[in-house]
């Protein structure tokens, strides 16, 4: 591990160390952790040019996800009890 100083406010300073105590962290393991989530953000906008590209992609979002994807019928039966409550009786 190397050691950089950072200069910020003392505003700044407190209003991190806020957040790192509300998320159980050191005031620096928060920095760095912010830090990490900003290079893999910055690395999820790469351009797709490949198919295996195009399938690692669909790979990471279907493991992002959780739960169950409602029947499309359970979709139909909603919009038709959408129309059907707009409607009137005459």
């Amino acid at each position: 591990m190397v050691r950089v100083q950072v200069l910020m406010t003392p505003e700044e300073r407190e209003a991190f160390r806020r957040m790192a105590r509300g998320e159980g962290l050191s005031l620096s393991a928060w920095l760095r952790k912010a830090g990490l989530e900003r290079l893999a953000a910055a690395g999820a906008c790469e351009r797709i040019e490949e198919p295996e590209q195009l399938d690692g992609f669909f790979r990471r979002c279907d493991a992002r996800e959780s739960g169950r994807e409602p029947d499309w019928e359970d979709h139909l039966e909603v919009i038709r009890r959408s129309g059907r409550s707009g409607q009137s009786d005459t």
